[in-house]
């Protein structure tokens, strides 16, 4: 059985993103995307369009001194333009690490991602770690 075209978009996601190639990643997205970060921390909030998303990636690779890596677990797509992920983040930052399972809550239109809610197992763990 073949995999489904929004879950293979999401992979690409995960690769690029791990691979710190953010010009790939940034062809994914609508121009007018959302990622939304949960908690009360200095990245939390509505990054609103393209070049505010690919900031907040940029930003996460400035604030961890590139340490952070992201083990994908699974990837669920639902043939209506939603998919889950699920994954495992690691971290350094400063004298504090971080592992946690987070989840991500992607919309996509057109063949690219719209929306992105992100999920995380534990949100004070995650604000003590980013502020």
């Amino acid at each position: 059985m073949s995999k489904h075209p929004d879950a293979v978009l999401v992979r690409r996601g995960y690769e690029a993103f791990s691979k710190g190639d953010l010009e790939t990643l940034s062809t994914l997205f609508t121009a007018d995307a959302i990622h939304h970060v949960p908690g009360n921390n200095p990245l939390s909030g509505h990054h609103k369009g393209r070049e505010a998303v690919m900031d907040l990636y940029r930003r996460l690779g400035e604030e961890t001194k590139g340490t952070l890596r992201i083990d994908l677990h699974a990837v669920l797509a639902d043939g209506r333009g939603h998919v889950m992920s699920f994954h495992t983040a690691r971290a350094d930052r400063g004298d504090r690490g971080i592992e946690v399972q987070e989840g991500l809550f992607f919309t996509i239109v057109g063949g690219k991602i719209t929306d992105i809610d992100q999920c995380t197992q534990d949100i004070d763990e995650e604000d003590v770690f980013w502020s």
